[in-house]
């Protein structure tokens, strides 16, 4: 029963030497890892530098998913349970604030979830697809969120001891490569490697039990309901019944056993207040009073959009808007019919449903499908002259939301208004600087305002937010090749730009000593 951390590596590891993977960028060599200490033991500014690391190949990889509609409901997900895992002491102030506590979406209709060293967490499009509610995929990433507030890695690794750096090799390589193959993976895990796994599968099963343990008291104390690992359990041991044919890495990073489910079972009975089994999901109404928890029907919706985000080929699309058309629809299926329009380039129909559903879905989805509409209508050839455009635009760039932010910012940019995109994100980016896809789009405003050294240097910015420091530093001399009469024109931004430069370049020299 191996934790996530190292059966994910242990397929991926395998999945980089892989035919399917020819092309891709090439595996960091062991020089390239953050120097550890003697390795004896992780510490937090360990892991960090560990967990950047895998982070910045990740970032590069093309399945690397940024969806902002999609990011900001797991967040609605994942802030809930990172505040419980806090409440509770499971997360002290030195580790919340040390660690990045960030989730990072893979295009893999796989279903997987993963925890990464240093905070860092990945979720598959599969894994949300497959789920059914709310609960459901929250009892995952408690879980996950689990093997990282225990220093499950750190502790690994310590007991590992001489088996220290072909792990630290496998991590990196399970962060770079992008597929999951069981049977490559099963034919190159051999040898001493095959040997490390199997010496760790005791240790694994106490992490696998910690992990249930604490992540059932952050999902409850969260305010989700303790079924929805009872139902995870049991939506995972049905494919397991089924002779797991790939689909489900997950089984393979976290098998199921009799006892796992019993415990849960047995925890959920021993709940205050808990329902019955076979009951319907109820929640702590104090709890929900005082944390929006996301509902069943926009859960619906958001499954939905990974299951259609995440198939790459047109027929599955055809079959879903035919099933989604029927009037006997369901919400769920409705929405992936509006969005496999989309995704076939057929935007009059697209748009036709997607109003249907904007004026017949739940009140708690009205935001998310204003941003679908203002998608639709983006992507539509004459959209931006549409008579509901305009208000879309106004309203998603005045929200508080990252998918609306976005959309609003690409929707001014569309209608010739790039001074409203640049000033909305412009006080974005102050409170969300690590936010590349935001810095990425505030350098297309700029550029099309004629604020060249501000552009340059959004684009640095947007390479930092990868840690791509190389990248950010070439942005950075180019500003400062500009011609004088442009940076004289923008003198406080060149300022901006050359103390930038210092830092990052101060940065680069402290990682090259470390390696």
């Amino acid at each position: 029963m191996q934790p996530a951390v190292l059966a994910q590596a242990q397929t991926r590891a395998s999945d980089a030497a892989s035919p399917a993977s020819a092309g891709s960028p090439t595996p960091l060599a062991s020089g390239a890892l953050p120097g550890l200490g003697d390795g004896s033991e992780l510490t937090i500014a360990d892991e960090r530098r560990l967990g950047d690391s895998i982070a910045r190949s990740i970032y590069r990889d093309p399945d690397y998913f940024d969806d902002p509609v999609l990011v900001d409901y797991l967040q609605s997900v994942w802030r809930p349970l990172l505040t419980a895992a806090r409440e509770r002491g499971d997360v002290p102030p030195e580790l919340y604030e040390r660690l990045a506590w960030e989730l990072m979406i893979d295009r893999n209709k796989e279903v997987n979830a993963f925890a990464l060293p240093g905070g860092y967490m990945g979720v598959n499009l599969g894994l949300l697809a497959v789920t059914e509610s709310p609960q459901e995929l929250a009892s995952v990433l408690a879980h996950e969120l689990s093997h990282v507030s225990q220093r499950h890695i750190a502790r690994l690794i310590a007991r590992q001891g001489s088996d220290t750096p072909w792990l630290m090799g496998a991590l990196i390589l399970g962060a770079l490569a992008a597929r999951n193959n069981v049977d490559v993976a099963n034919a190159a895990i051999v040898g001493s490697q095959a040997l490390a796994v199997q010496n760790q599968l005791n240790f694994s099963r106490d992490m696998e039990r910690e992990a249930d343990r604490v992540g059932f008291g952050v999902l409850t104390e969260a305010g989700f309901p303790g079924q929805g690992f009872v139902s995870m359990f049991d939506k995972l041991q049905q494919a397991s019944r089924l002779n797991d044919d790939g689909n489900f890495p997950y089984l393979r990073s976290h098998p199921l056993t009799t006892e796992r489910m019993a415990d849960m079972r047995l925890r959920l009975a021993s709940e205050p207040g808990a329902q019955p089994l076979s009951g319907p999901l109820l929640s702590n109404a104090a709890h929900l009073a005082a944390l929006p928890l996301p509902s069943v029907s926009l859960h619906a919706l958001m499954a939905s959009r990974a299951r259609v985000l995440a198939e790459r080929g047109p027929d599955r699309w055809r079959a879903w808007l035919k099933a989604g058309s029927s009037p006997k629809a369901s919400l769920g299926e409705r929405y992936a019919a509006v969005l496999s329009a989309h995704q076939l380039g057929q935007h009059a129909e697209a748009l036709a449903l997607g109003q249907q559903l904007r004026e017949q879905g739940p009140p708690d989805a009205r935001p998310m499908l204003d941003t679908l509409m203002l998608e639709l209508l983006l992507a539509a050839p004459g959209g931006a002259s549409d008579a509901r455009f305009a208000a879309l635009r106004d309203a998603a760039l005045a929200s508080e939301s990252r998918a609306g932010v976005m959309q609003g910012a690409l929707a001014a940019l569309a209608s010739g208004q790039p001074v409203l995109a640049a000033a909305r994100l412009q006080s974005w980016v102050v409170i969300h600087p690590r936010d590349a896809l935001a810095w990425q789009t505030l350098s297309r405003a700029q550029t099309a305002l004629g604020y060249r050294v501000r552009a340059l240097r959004s684009e640095a910015e947007a390479r930092v937010a990868i840690f791509d420091n190389e990248g950010a530093l070439d942005r950075l001399k180019a500003a400062q090749a500009l011609p004088a009469d442009v940076r004289r024109s923008d003198v406080i931004e060149v300022a901006i730009v050359d103390a930038r430069r210092r830092e990052i370049e101060r940065q680069l020299r402290e990682s090259a000593r470390q390696k």
